[in-house]
């Protein structure tokens, strides 16, 4: 290595030096970089551990814990259980001030396998929790005791008192000869005890009631159904156990059984819905265990109420049709589908001619059995004309079976095919024989029968 090689490597020492020293931040700068990343590593710590209380609160099934003293609703955390009941001319509601939730809907209209009147769920067949957030706990409704304010026999307001100016509300009204419930979540005061998050976490579940004797079809009839915001409706498996996520913003969720439903409505639409279906063992009088995750808008300040409604009832297609009256289009909940007519043509044929021939014939105040024979004859009445076509068509077949082997034995060959068949439909045109005259018919028949 020779001398200016030298002199070149440490002049370039030097400069690496001297840069790197000039280049080193003052001691204000220093102390200015180590708090802001002192202050990332707290936030990410806060927003960790609140991240995971979630996850813990948002499980199926969650489980009721220990309120600390500095609980924004400590003072709510013990109390004595009360129910309050709301009812109408069709249903009784009952509701616990232990979450502030209802814990029995009765059906005055229908009963149960031992006369009884109907009862769809009671105590904790059924579970609602609402999770709120603050930087310091997870506020699980479920967890305390709320303070009823009833108005009439059909509502009440269940308060959760953080202190006489601070709570969280939740209202629920019975429409008048309805089974739909109306309910909202309202807080007044809130906005600096809890986290300025614009939702709030829900769990429910419902462990569904086996109403009829025969069990095993019951349950192929039960599935858990959900409808996607202004669009269709979809099912779980109702012959196995499933679990699904489901990324669409959704209008409802319904726990189905073969009768009746429970049907959670969201008008602000449920969000990062997670819901769960399993199918219960054979004579356990459950048919289906079903449970959803989700979220829908809240307004910690109170300015915008959270809107909800439960429809708690029977699958009766015009019952659930009537919802909708003098809604707009897009504002309909189509609760409807939650009756299965069948495919397109069929289900148009079961809306305006099947439904209503059951609906005049029940009117009458005949037994079931005489209804449904009645249907039978009327609908037998109403593809006759078809079916008359069929056996008609089947006899001239038959009579022209003879003519028809002769022109396949004067016509053996297959390069004779074109002949044989001009003469086998000249024979049909002479006696008025339609090839598809036995076809036809029944293909009309068929979404009728079905």
């Amino acid at each position: 290595m020779d001398k200016n090689t030298i002199t070149g490597l440490i002049l370039i020492g030097l400069l690496l030096i001297v840069f790197s020293w000039l280049s080193k931040p003052t001691a204000e700068q220093q102390e200015a970089m180590q708090h802001y990343q002192d202050s990332i590593v707290a936030v990410q710590q806060e927003e960790n551990a609140l991240k995971a209380k979630q996850e813990a609160a948002l499980s199926f099934g969650t489980q009721t814990t220990d309120i600390d003293s500095s609980s924004v609703f400590f003072a709510a955390s013990e109390g004595i259980e009360q129910e309050v009941t709301l009812e109408n001319d069709v249903m009784t509601v009952t509701l616990s001030n232990k979450g502030g939730r209802i814990v029995s809907a009765q059906l005055k209209e229908y009963n149960d396998q031992e006369g009884n009147p109907l009862v769809l769920f009671n105590g904790e067949e059924s579970k609602l929790n609402f999770n709120f957030y603050n930087a310091d706990e997870i506020i699980q409704t479920q967890n305390y005791f709320f303070k009823p304010i009833k108005e009439g026999e059909r509502k009440v307001t269940m308060r959760l008192l953080s202190d006489e100016t601070s709570y969280i509300d939740f209202i629920y009204e019975l429409n008048p000869e309805t089974y739909l419930v109306d309910f909202q979540i309202k807080a007044t005061g809130m906005q600096n005890k809890l986290a300025a998050n614009d939702y709030v976490d829900i769990n429910w579940s419902e462990h569904a009631r086996q109403h009829e004797q025969g069990g095993s079809f019951e349950q192929r009839l039960s599935r858990l159904t959900y409808r996607i915001q202004h669009s269709k409706t979809k099912d779980l498996s109702p012959a196995k156990n499933e679990n699904k996520e489901v990324e669409e913003t959704l209008n409802w969720i319904a726990f189905k059984n073969r009768f009746f439903s429970s049907v959670f409505i969201a008008d602000q639409g449920f969000n990062n819905n997670k819901l769960d279906s399993k199918v219960e063992p054979e004579g356990a009088d459950y048919v289906k265990d079903y449970a959803a995750e989700m979220n829908t808008f809240f307004d910690p300040s109170g300015a915008k109420p959270t809107s909800m409604h439960f429809y708690l009832g029977p699958n009766h297609y015009k019952t659930l049709l009537a919802i909708d009256d003098g809604k707009a289009k897009v504002d309909q909940w189509d609760l409807d589908r939650l009756v299965y007519l069948g495919w397109p043509i069929l289900r148009w044929i079961n809306k305006w001619f099947t439904i209503n021939i059951f609906d005049w014939l029940s009117g009458w105040g005949l037994s079931m059995g005489l209804v449904l024979l009645l249907m039978t004859v009327a609908v037998k009445a109403v593809v006759f004309p078809a079916t008359w076509k069929t056996f008609m068509s089947s006899t001239k077949m038959r009579v022209l079976k003879p003519e028809i082997d002769k022109i396949n034995a004067k016509y053996p060959d297959e390069s004779d095919a074109m002949k044989k068949q001009q003469e086998v439909m000249g024979l049909y045109s002479q006696y008025g024989v339609s090839p598809m005259g036995g076809c036809l018919p029944m293909i009309i028949q068929f979404p009728v029968l079905m």
